[in-house]
């Protein structure tokens, strides 16, 4: 489990999360919702370590790592999946594979797409494509914990419904935001908090009604 306690992040004079607490168990998956301003990709930096903490902690299977570097927590098992600059533009597809594991036919099996845009630089993709290219390095990192903000931005609904089936079956503590709940989770297991102006609005099950405004 990954969490955060009382948690508040400032930028410059402004707070963006107001003392947030949320846990995200392991295996399984757990969303964050809320409209852009809302908190949720400072949440997931958070629990990242790429943000610092102003108040509160970061506790990860009950050990305090608010201090701990960001590299350290992804050296431990953490792998973030940022909704922008998410690949290394200048390298092609399979370079940006290879930094990841020597072997990577389960990225391809994940994602046949990919297969023959192997030499493309990834610069070149479509916002899709490299969806699939980042997510795809994140299967094969086989991390503990994986963050994902807005995964399956710019997929077709048959390619994003393909993402949700990858991320829930994954043996890891799986914390994606979005900002609203996927069709595809209508009805399945997800632990869900749905955040506004930095504070948690709602926490249950994404089969439970949600507070409407």
């Amino acid at each position: 489990m990954i969490s955060l306690r009382r948690a508040r992040v400032r930028y410059g004079p402004l707070e963006a999360l107001h003392g947030v607490t949320l846990a995200a168990p392991g295996p399984g998956l757990t969303v964050l919702l809320g409209r852009n301003g809302s908190g949720r990709t400072t949440a997931l930096r958070a629990l990242a370590g790429t943000v610092p903490l102003s108040g509160g902690a970061v506790v990860w299977d009950g050990a305090d790592v608010t201090r701990m570097p960001a590299h350290e927590r992804a050296r431990r098992g953490l792998c973030l999946v940022p909704e922008r600059q998410a690949v290394f533009g200048s390298l092609t597809v399979r370079e940006n594979l290879e930094l990841t594991a020597p072997a990577y036919d389960s990225a391809l099996d994940a994602y046949p797409q990919l297969e023959p845009l192997l030499a493309r630089r990834a610069g070149t993709l479509s916002g899709g494509e490299q969806r699939m290219l980042a997510l795809s390095r994140a299967l094969l990192a086989r991390a503990r914990v994986v963050l994902v903000d807005e995964p399956a931005q710019g997929m077709s609904p048959t390619v994003a419904a393909r993402t949700y089936e990858l991320l829930s079956a994954l043996h890891a503590c799986v914390v994606v935001a979005e900002q609203r709940l996927p069709p595809v989770l209508h009805g399945r297991p997800a632990l869900v908090y749905e955040l506004r102006r930095g504070a948690v609005v709602f926490s249950g099950e994404a089969s439970e009604p949600r507070p409407s405004g």
